[in-house]
């Protein structure tokens, strides 16, 4: 079965292959030693998320901003807003509360009272209360009636 095998020829090709290889290795660190390092640069975009603060309008316009930006004030009473092209807006806030039926009721009758109260001042407004009242006689009373008061 192995009678006319001649095993100097099988290593002779593994040989070869394996000088090929060789080659073929060393062709590529060649070409890894050629190629430029990369060096990647990465621009961090500013951060969009979460609110920001500004203590007055000078330092809201000092700010670089690439978008619509929204600046508050600490205590929450005014808003900025600092557009791409450099604009800036101001707003001014109020916190809306939210009111229960028993928070409106009392609305309502704090804004009675205090109409009632104008109205009486108006009224009293139109009458001299420091002026003595005369007191005068009406004409159209009679005098002929009789009366069971005692006279002392």
């Amino acid at each position: 079965m192995f009678g006319n095998y001649n095993p100097q020829g099988s290593i002779d090709r593994i040989n070869s292959h394996i000088a090929e290889l060789e080659r073929m290795k060393s062709q590529l660190t060649q070409q890894q030693q050629q190629m430029p390092n990369l060096t990647q640069n990465f621009q961090i975009a500013p951060n969009q998320g979460g609110m920001k603060y500004a203590e007055n309008l000078e330092q809201v316009e000092k700010e670089l901003v690439l978008l619509d930006t929204p600046y508050f004030s600490r205590d929450m009473s005014v808003l900025w807003v600092k557009k791409a092209s450099g604009e800036t807006k101001s707003y001014e806030l109020r916190e809306i509360v939210k009111k229960d039926e028993k928070d409106l009721k009392i609305e309502f009758l704090m804004a009675k009272i205090e109409e009632l109260e104008k109205e009486v001042n108006n009224e009293s407004g139109n009458i001299n209360v420091d002026e003595p009242v005369e007191s005068e006689k009406s004409t159209k009373v009679s005098k002929s009636g009789t009366t069971n008061a005692k006279s002392k």
